[in-house]
């Protein structure tokens, strides 16, 4: 199987390549420049190149886009711009080198996210749920998901993704640090859903959407079973055998990360129906049992 991987460098990313790099896949890397080869085996192309020459991504069996600037900064209206931008300016230039190929990729996968169905404490969503645009970050993944939908002839998964747990990246280093040093606890309320995903599952989702035909447009990257942020804290304090009893107040995330604080005070509760329908067997559905294997 050959595979073109965007935003290879991103924590994602790089865990997807490894991965099919074991497997035995030809995997190549489409970035900005050549300058640094991510591991042996894995063949990388400019978008410049591309641009040129799409000929060198005949007979790619899928495209998985994971490119964009990262939303973990303060959204000033500067970021905003780029977080935007980067989403659609890297869709925009796959769907053009797609439709110069002969032979198109069987499947085009495109990073989304859960943001698209609004902020609730008590809706569950799964792919049928309407989107609900109500603040910027639904908002950026309603323009990304347009974006995906201009690319033709082939089938395209938008995986909208979940909060990623894993060792190297992602939110939970962040999150575990306030209980290394014995003030950890709920965040806010704690009552707002997290839906979370072990990135073990969120490798072999992506795969499995590649090799399962019937699976196409929108699939939640997200574990069934998502938990309240409360519930959260709880089960890393238990996990790391640390005192679970230090909230931190809303307010002081809000005058420290502004908007973005909203990653951490607000969710939804994202149930993966899709993947549950065509029989992905997660390795990781419960809380406890992915933290137990990454802590």
């Amino acid at each position: 199987m050959k595979i073109a991987i965007t935003g290879a460098t991103g924590f994602i990313g790089k865990h997807l390549a490894s991965f099919y790099v074991k497997q035995g896949a030809e995997v190549i890397i489409i970035s900005r420049s050549t300058a640094k080869q991510p591991l042996d085996g894995i063949t990388t192309l400019t978008w410049e190149s591309l641009k040129n020459n799409p000929q060198q991504l005949e007979g790619v069996h899928a495209i998985i886009n994971l490119a964009g600037e990262s939303i973990n900064q303060r959204w000033t209206a500067s970021a905003k711009e780029r977080i935007v931008q980067s989403r659609l300016t890297t869709a925009a230039a796959l769907a053009d080198i797609i439709s110069r190929l002969q032979n198109k990729p069987e499947v085009v996968i495109n990073a989304s996210g859960m943001s698209i169905y609004g902020i609730s404490e008590s809706e569950r969503f799964d792919e049928r749920s309407p989107a609900h645009i109500m603040d910027f970050l639904s908002s950026v993944v309603e323009q990304w998901e347009q974006a995906a939908d201009r690319i033709q002839d082939t089938r395209i998964i938008k995986i909208r993704v979940g909060i990623v747990l894993g060792r190297d990246g992602g939110a939970l280093p962040p999150m575990l640090l306030p209980y290394k040093l014995f003030v950890g606890g709920r965040i806010g309320s704690g009552l707002q859903w997290m839906s979370w995903i072990h990135i073990e599952d969120m490798i072999g989702l992506i795969d499995y959407c590649i090799r399962n035909t019937d699976i196409n447009g929108p699939v939640n990257g997200t574990a069934p079973h998502p938990v309240r942020n409360k519930d959260f804290a709880r089960t890393i304090g238990k996990v790391m055998g640390r005192p679970n009893w230090f909230p931190v107040p809303s307010f002081i995330f809000k005058i420290v990360f502004g908007e973005l604080s909203t990653l951490l005070l607000d969710g939804q509760c994202v149930i993966p129906q899709v993947l549950l329908d065509h029989g992905y067997k997660f390795q990781y559905s419960n809380l406890e049992l992915a933290l137990t294997d990454l802590l």
